[in-house]
């Protein structure tokens, strides 16, 4: 597999490590999920009043909210599966609140790297299909962040 994060902090606030985990932690999950040949996703860091603009949008929320993401591989009735070996495997795009990363790291009592992996991952499984609509997706997808985040080796 070859994995390229297109990695944009429109805040400027975050680390060179703090990329470096977001890198890490996704390359981590592709492994674990199983993913092959070329994948491709962007991550995207922003401040309260951009999310609350996005999800306002796109969801009709007008509130900030921690990570909003759009999968690209989502296929509609009617639509055609446009996978190939030849193409990249565009996954989508994960947008995260910074502010939120630092609220949430304070509330549940763990650290900024710890909320920044758990979002990232939270985005990512979102990518996948992966979804929290139901009690079942919700224990399912809840777990299988842990398990990533466990493997990567970041406890609470």
């Amino acid at each position: 597999m070859n994995l390229t994060v297109d990695l944009v902090d429109e805040t400027d606030t975050l680390s060179e490590d703090h990329q470096q985990l977001v890198n890490q932690i996704v390359e981590k999950a592709s492994q674990m999920e199983g993913l092959r040949g070329e994948v491709e996703l962007s991550v995207t860091f922003v401040d309260d009043n951009r999310i609350q603009e996005i999800n306002k949008e796109y969801r009709d929320k007008d509130q900030p909210t921690d990570v909003i993401s759009f999968a690209l591989n989502e296929q509609g009735e009617d639509e055609l599966d446009i996978l190939s070996d030849e193409l990249p495997n565009m996954l989508g795009d994960i947008i995260i609140s910074v502010p939120r990363i630092h609220e949430q790291a304070e509330e549940y009592g763990h650290s900024f790297e710890r909320e920044l992996a758990f979002l990232t991952i939270h985005g990512f499984l979102h990518l996948l299909g992966y979804d929290h609509i139901t009690e079942d997706g919700e224990k399912e997808m809840f777990a299988r962040q842990e398990d990533i985040l466990t493997e990567y080796g970041i406890t609470r």
